[in-house]
This record gives structure tokens, sequence and C-alpha cells, in this order.
């Protein structure tokens, strides 16, 4: 078995995490968390993109965890990354 998931098969990946946490289909965007790890990794440093995606996850859940919910979330992250080196 290959050690990275291949691209493609991402929808799968996301469709057997949504069943295994109870998650329905807007839980979780997956291009939306894609694009969040991306701008932190380039905005702060690679290793920052994944506790920022689970913080920004982790935020969604305690606001009440809806769609409007993780964009907020999202959003901030994606701000402070963007702020990060301007200042």
């Amino acid at each position: 078995m290959s050690e990275h998931l291949p691209p493609e098969a991402l929808d799968e990946w996301g469709a057997v995490l949504r069943e295994r946490l109870g998650l329905g289909p807007d839980d979780l965007p997956i291009d939306v968390i894609l694009d969040l790890a991306a701008d932190v990794a380039r905005g702060v440093a690679r290793p920052a993109a994944p506790f920022s995606a689970f913080a920004a996850g982790l935020a969604a859940g305690l606001a009440g965890g809806g769609a409007e919910h993780i964009r907020d979330a999202v959003a901030a992250v994606t701000q402070l990354a963007a702020d990060w080196h301007a200042s």
C-alpha cells in the first residue's frame, strides 16, 4: 500500500471519515481545508498547517459546528496567515 493518498482518492477518504466520525456532507469541506493548509504553509510555515487546520475545526465546532462557523474559522486563520509577515 502506498504511503500517500492519490488526489483522486480524497473524496473516498472524506466519505470514510464522515461515516466513521458521524459527520454530514457539509461538515468536512475538503477543498476549504486544503486551501487553508496551503495558505498557512506558505504564509507561516509548513509544519503550522496541520495544527492550524485542527484549530480552525475546533473553533468551528465550539462555535456550533455549522457551515458558517467553518467558513468564519477558516477565514480567521487564513487572514492570520496572510498577515503573519506583512507587518
